[in-house]
């Protein structure tokens, strides 16, 4: 039986970065593959790497092509896996499914986290769009997000959860999990689409300096959970929650009525969503998805220079 190591690719550019200590981001890949259109997902991909590149980190866009694992995708690698169809979502339950097929597929949060724990790159740091969490059609039903938040020291660079699930019941778990819930210069937890939500963060930071001396001093108490950075989408792209709520609550009746429900339920009411809105979610989720590329990288800056003056 081949080891599950000898299916991990790494990419020159990751191995280089993480030869020399360079700052490096994950990005997960099912954004590309089950979370924009074409060919706005090849797009944002590209421009998501080119954000963290341009605040001085590595991007490592990670994702399964023919049953191995890649840590860092080459340009043509994206493109070709935001083209193909048919391909798997893919979660940590999801790994020996795919490598079994000889499949491909983009990784979730949960996948790409895993993937990052047994990457021989020491990446510490993610940025995704929203995670995932407890969903409103059933409380049943919750990402596996949250179990790879509560297990997985990173730091994970998001808009909050996605605007679609029981917020509340999503940071409850997150509490219960010991998952520190940071507001980015804000003390609100964000909505993904909306800059607000009415409910409150575990502590407010301001700069990514102090993101990490609050990462390192978290872990040094002996926890293994991660750092959840909810930055808010820019004021410029967001819609009011008063304004999203009716449009989420109609998808979600929709979805019921249709009896859509598990991988299929999250696409299905992102889709819906952007119609009803006539486009506008979907500026916003292109938006915050850069903002929090740039965010994640300038935030790997800083967790280097400290491990660099650490060291030293």
């Amino acid at each position: 039986m081949t080891r599950f190591e000898e299916l991990i690719i790494t990419s020159n550019e990751v191995k280089r970065a993480a030869g020399i200590s360079l700052s490096i981001v994950a990005l997960e890949s099912t954004v590309l593959t089950h979370g924009l259109p074409r060919p706005q997902n090849l797009q944002l991909a590209n421009d998501m790497e080119r954000a963290i590149r341009a605040e001085g980190a590595t991007p490592a866009t990670i994702g399964f092509l023919d049953g191995y694992l890649h840590i860092g995708l080459t340009e043509g690698e994206i493109e070709r896996l935001a083209n193909e169809r048919n391909v798997s979502k893919v979660g940590p339950r999801d790994f020996a499914t795919v490598i079994s097929q000889g499949a491909s597929g983009g990784t979730t949060v949960a996948g790409t986290m895993f993937a990052c724990k047994h990457a021989n790159a020491n990446i510490k740091v993610f940025a995704t769009g929203g995670i995932g969490g407890v969903h409103r059609e059933s409380g049943f039903d919750v990402s596996a997000d949250l179990q790879a938040l509560a297990t997985i020291p990173m730091i994970v660079v998001c808009a909050g959860a996605k605007a679609i699930l029981d917020l509340p019941a999503t940071l409850e778990y997150l509490e219960t999990m010991s998952v520190p819930v940071i507001g980015y210069g804000t003390d609100e937890f964000p909505a993904f689409y909306s800059r607000e939500s009415g409910l409150g963060v575990s502590v407010q930071l301001d700069t990514p300096k102090e993101i990490v001396e609050f990462a390192r001093a978290h872990w040094s108490t002996g926890m293994k959970s991660a750092v959840l950075v909810t930055n808010p989408v820019p004021g410029t792209d967001a819609i009011s929650q008063s304004e999203m709520e009716p449009i989420i609550e109609q998808a979600s009746r929709e979805a019921q009525k249709k009896e859509i429900h598990g991988q299929q339920l999250t696409p299905f009411l992102l889709e819906r969503i952007s119609e009803l809105t006539k486009g506008r979610s979907m500026r916003a989720n292109l938006s915050l998805l850069l903002n929090n590329a740039r965010l994640a990288a300038q935030i790997a800056h800083a967790w280097r220079t400290a491990e660099k003056r650490r060291v030293a």
